[in-house]
C-alpha cells in the first residue's frame, strides 16, 4: 500500500440498488487492505452499517486520503463539489450510463483500487470554473463547476435574448434557449448534445455553445480557459432564466445582472487505472470504430 493511505471516503447514492450492491461487494476488500472507510452522515448505510464510519462532510474530506465514488458522472460531479480544492483524489467506479468521469468498470474495481493504493494509477488534475452572478445592491452568488455553467430559460416557452462578452469584449447578441460554457472536461456533456466539439481534457480552453439558437449562424466558439466570459440578459416580456453549475441551480438571472464565468484556483484530482487512454474511452462510450476496419487496440 502507498505510504499514508489508511482511510478512504466512499461516496455514492447507496439507496440505488446497483450502487449499494457494488458498495457491499467492495467493503470487504477495503477492510482486507486495512482501510478505514468513511461515509457521509446523510448516506443510506443501512446495508453496511458495521463496516463504515459515518462522519460530517468536513471530516470526511479532511481525514480521507482517497475518495472512491460509485455511480455515474453525476455522482462524481457531486463529489467534485464536495472535495474541490482539498487535494483529495477521486477514483470513479461506473454504475451509470456513459461514465466519462467514472471510468472504472465494476469488474475491474478491485484491481484499480489496489493500483491506486500502490501508487500505480494515473493522476489527472482538472481545472474548475467559478460562476458568479453580480447584481447591483445585492450580495454576489457563486458556485464551482467541473463540467459546465449553463444559462437556460426557466418556466417559460419563450426564447432568451442575451449578450456575451469575453474579457469585456463584446462577442454576440443571441436569441435562443440559452448558452453552455463548458470546460474541456465538460465538452462531452451538455455542450456535446448542443453541437459543441469534443475537446481533449489536457487543453486549457472553454467551449461556448448556444442552446437551440434562433439563427444558424450562431455557432460554438472555443476560447482560452483563462478568459472571463460574461453574459447579460436582455429585458423581454414573459421570459425567465436560471443559471446552473453541473446541473445544480445557482440562481435566477434577471436583466441587469452580470453572469461572470472565470477560472477557479481550485482543481480536482482524478485517478485513472494504469494504461488509461482518453481516446479509447471515447471509442468505448461513443461507439466509434465499429466498422469492419475497427482498430484492435
Amino acid at each position: 500500500m502507498q505510504r499514508g493511505i489508511h482511510t478512504c471516503a466512499l461516496l455514492g447514492r447507496f439507496d440505488d440498488p446497483s450502487v449499494g450492491e457494488t458498495a457491499v461487494t467492495l467493503l470487504p476488500h477495503l477492510a482486507a487492505r486495512g482501510l478505514t472507510t468513511l461515509v457521509q452522515e446523510s448516506a443510506d448505510r443501512s446495508r453496511f452499517e458495521a463496516d463504515v464510519t459515518a462522519v460530517t462532510d468536513e471530516e470526511l474530506v479532511t481525514r480521507a486520503q482517497i475518495g472512491i465514488v460509485i455511480g455515474g458522472d453525476g455522482s462524481l460531479l457531486y463529489a467534485a463539489r464536495l472535495v474541490a480544492g482539498s487535494g483529495l483524489p477521486l477514483l470513479g467506479i461506473n454504475r451509470g450510463r456513459l461514465g466519462f468521469l467514472t471510468d472504472v468498470m465494476p469488474q475491474d474495481m478491485f484491481e484499480s483500487i489496489d493500483a491506486a493504493l500502490e501508487g500505480r494509477c494515473e493522476m489527472d488534475e482538472r481545472p474548475l470554473l467559478e460562476a458568479r452572478i453580480v447584481t447591483p445592491g445585492r450580495e454576489d452568488r457563486s458556485q464551482l463547476a467541473l463540467n459546465d455553467v449553463v444559462l437556460s430559460k426557466w418556466e417559460t416557452g419563450r426564447i432568451l435574448d442575451f449578450e456575451t462578452y469575453v474579457d469585456d469584449r463584446y462577442v454576440n447578441t443571441h436569441g435562443g434557449d440559452g448558452l453552455v460554457v463548458a470546460s474541456a472536461t465538460g465538452s462531452t456533456a451538455y455542450a456535446l448534445s448542443c453541437g459543441g466539439p469534443i475537446v481533449d481534457p489536457s487543453l486549457d480552453v472553454l467551449v461556448v455553445v448556444p442552446i437551440c439558437p434562433h439563427t444558424l449562424s450562431d455557432r460554438p466558439i472555443v476560447v482560452s480557459r483563462l478568459a472571463r466570459v460574461s453574459i447579460r440578459l436582455h429585458e423581454r416580456l414573459g421570459t425567465r432564466a436560471q443559471v446552473t453549475c453541473d446541473g445544480v441551480v445557482l440562481d435566477e438571472l434577471t436583466p441587469g445582472d452580470d453572469l461572470r464565468i472565470t477560472p477557479s484556483p481550485a482543481r480536482l484530482r482524478l485517478l485513472h487505472p494504469p494504461g488509461y487512454n482518453y481516446y479509447r474511452l471515447l471509442r468505448a462510450k461513443l461507439h466509434w470504430g465499429r466498422g469492419s476496419f475497427e482498430h484492435k487496440r
